[in-house]
């Protein structure tokens, strides 16, 4: 089953930058994107794990122009491919690894930032995904999901994103994402943001 999935977001690897969120090609959406994060995430030179990176677009947004040392994980070879191509003159240079987004291999308590965009809704355990990704987290560390549900029935309500959070953190904010700017056009589904600083 997993091998299945690779083999369809390696197939969706090529017109996935199309989506004007995926690929931020558009100045104004791509402008909305970095207004909106880099001041979730903070000072430069943090430290963030980018996990579900896909095509690598937020890693590489948040390298060039915060700063930050990203570290992007996607079990896609081919969305892996494609991030390091798109990074390949940003300083500094994100760092990706082809792995299970749900199991990353990295360091526990090693990252100031995890960030995850439309990712928490497809693995298999949400609860114990979302587990790991905390333990990844340095004290005092901020957890940053990018997540909805979607007109075709798929995806997380932001109550339950939040319950879920809610059970393993003290701070949670939620913003809903319904600003056109971020979609590159009017969308009638449920997007939203959660943060959570502690």
């Amino acid at each position: 089953m997993i091998e299945d999935a690779r083999e369809m977001w390696d197939r969706e690897a090529e017109t996935f930058d199309q989506a004007a969120d995926h690929g931020l090609r558009d100045p104004v959406v791509r402008r909305a994107w970095a207004d909106l994060l880099l001041p979730l995430i903070g000072k430069p030179g943090r430290r963030v794990a980018d996990l579900g990176c896909g095509t690598g677009t937020l890693s590489t947004l948040l390298a060039a122009e915060g700063q930050h040392l990203v570290h992007g994980v996607d079990f896609s070879t081919e969305m892996i491919r494609r991030a390091r191509e798109k990074s390949a003159t940003v300083v500094p240079s994100p760092f990706f690894s082809v792995a299970d987004a749900s199991e990353p291999p990295l360091s526990p308590a090693s990252f100031d930032v995890v960030l995850c965009r439309h990712v928490l809704w497809a693995m298999p355990d949400p609860s114990a995904a979302l587990q790991r990704w905390i333990e990844l987290l340095a004290p005092g560390g901020t957890l940053v999901l990018i997540e909805g549900l979607w007109s075709n029935g798929v995806g997380l309500k932001s109550s339950e994103c939040a319950r879920l959070v809610g059970s393993l953190r003290a701070d949670v904010q939620l913003q809903i994402l319904d600003d056109d700017v971020y979609w590159g056009g009017r969308t009638d589904d449920e997007r939203y943001l959660i943060l959570s600083a502690s």
